[in-house]
């Protein structure tokens, strides 16, 4: 697909992740919202092996979505590219629903449950070594939250995926430098997040989180098989991307518009 295609793409996504979320009344909109293009990158570029027919097959690529609270877009994404019906994304977060608050390995082209965060590069590092010992050459590409960083877990699996050198692995950092309740500088100060993965021993790329150009090119990078070490693509974005009000805001972590912030937010969507 070309860029202006891929844009549609993103802004259909957030359109819908919006309607989802108002429909149930909860959801986690703003993470949703910064990782919109770097999902529509990965699934409709055609530079990963990741479609409904593929699921199946050993040597298919894996996306773990590793901030598994930002699921709305990731759901809408699955659905336009046929893992399920369209028609279940108006059913999310429901009684009886498939598509809950958290991604859940049960819904067809979800790798595996996430929600409690820290986890989803490790079990990255066990699918990749389990991959380089099997003799496959499939990629995993784990996104992880910048606030979920926090957590130690995360600091040992890149220790391990460095030691073992798996390099097929790809972290993809969502940086929209705002975690649930306050802005990760609060907590985690201003350290350089590139020097901190090359002190690990992983190969980095940093890009912005929203110019297609910048997350293509990053990903073709992913394909090439001259690397030794595993590779953490560092996206600056903005929580919230799309909707002013929303944009760079703590509360809009898991906060839900209401009354004439719906009008605003559907007009800044393209959905008036």
């Amino acid at each position: 697909m070309d860029i202006n295609t891929l844009k549609q793409k993103a802004s259909w996504v957030r359109q819908k992740s919006f309607q989802m979320q108002i429909n149930a009344g909860k959801g986690h909109l703003g993470g949703a919202f910064s990782i919109t293009d770097i999902l529509v990158a990965i699934y409709y570029s055609g530079i990963f092996k990741l479609s409904p027919k593929k699921q199946k097959e050993s040597n298919r690529d894996r996306v773990i979505l590793s901030k598994g609270h930002a699921c709305l877009a990731l759901y809408c994404v699955l659905a336009d590219k046929g893992y399920f019906p369209k028609s279940e994304l108006d059913k999310h977060g429901q009684n009886g629903t498939i598509l809950g608050g958290h991604s859940d390995h049960l819904i067809p082209g979800v790798e595996i449950t996430t929600g409690s965060l820290g986890h989803g590069l490790g079990i990255g590092c066990g699918i990749t070594l389990a991959a380089k010992l099997s003799g496959h050459d499939f990629s995993t590409l784990v996104i992880l939250g910048d606030g979920e960083c926090s957590e130690g877990s995360i600091w040992e699996a890149a220790s391990f995926a460095t030691q073992q050198k798996l390099s097929n692995l790809i972290a993809i950092v969502d940086s929209n430098k705002v975690a649930a309740t306050t802005f990760t500088k609060n907590f985690t100060g201003n350290y350089p997040w590139a020097a901190k993965w090359r002190s690990f021993g992983w190969n980095v790329i940093q890009v912005d989180g929203h110019n297609f150009k910048q997350i293509l090119n990053s990903l073709k990078k992913v394909k090439q098989k001259n690397r030794s070490k595993p590779l953490v693509i560092i996206a600056n974005t903005i929580k919230g991307k799309g909707v002013s009000f929303m944009e760079n805001d703590p509360h809009w972590h898991h906060g839900v518009a209401k009354g004439e912030q719906i009008e605003i937010a559907k007009k800044d969507l393209g959905l008036l």
